[in-house]
Order: C-alpha cells, then sequence, then structure tokens
C-alpha cells in the first residue's frame, strides 16, 4: 500500500469515528467502533472495518452504515483536503469478539484447571 493511501486511511478512521457518533441518527447504527481503513492504491475504494458493541445487531447495522455511506461521504469531502473521496465500504471485523472468546477461554482454563494428570 504507498504511502499516500495509508494517511488517507488513517484520515478517514479519524473522521469517520466522530461523525458516526455526531452526525448520524439512523437507530440502526449504535455503537460502532472504526477498527481500520484501508485505501485502494488509487485511492478509488475505502473499505472501513468496523465493530459493533452488541454483536446481534450486526446485520441491521451493516444496512444502517450502507445506508449512510453517501451522506459520510460528503461530509469526508468537507474534512479532507483530496480530490475524490473514496467510496466506502463497510466490513464488520469480528476480530475483538474472537479475541474476547479466547480470553475468557484461558480464564476458564486457569481458574478451573483439569484433575486428570
Amino acid at each position: 500500500m504507498s504511502h499516500r493511501a495509508l494517511r488517507v486511511g488513517e484520515a478517514i478512521q479519524q473522521h469517520l469515528a466522530v461523525l458516526l457518533q455526531r452526525e448520524i441518527n439512523d437507530p440502526r447504527v449504535g455503537m460502532v467502533t472504526v477498527a481500520a481503513v484501508d485505501v485502494s492504491r488509487d485511492l478509488a475504494h475505502a473499505k472501513v472495518y468496523y465493530s459493533v458493541l452488541d454483536e446481534n445487531k450486526v446485520k441491521e447495522t451493516q444496512e444502517g452504515l450502507k445506508h449512510a455511506s453517501g451522506f459520510l461521504r460528503t461530509l469526508l469531502a468537507k474534512k479532507l483536503n483530496i480530490r475524490h473521496v473514496p467510496c466506502l465500504h463497510f466490513v464488520y471485523d469480528d476480530t475483538t469478539l474472537k479475541a474476547n472468546r479466547i480470553c475468557s477461554l484461558i480464564d476458564q482454563v486457569l481458574h478451573n484447571p483439569s484433575t486428570s494428570a
């Protein structure tokens, strides 16, 4: 990935985090965390990896984000100093969920060790 694409991705991530909290009133979009943004080399597309607080609302959050992507892109155009704002493609990131499950399993093993020796 080019240095410019990395910088644009970081800027999009920072601005989106704020915009999602302050500007989106869609009830389908609740507590969303922007985990990362990967911008294509030509700066035409950006994959926005996000996580949600309630894993049962992933599908409706995805729909809300997809619906708001044009609006968010317009708001980003006002914040970023680039000619064309990339198209936003939202991708659910379950890494945090998987990490929490692994930590929980490790805690279970540490606190309830097997008695077979």
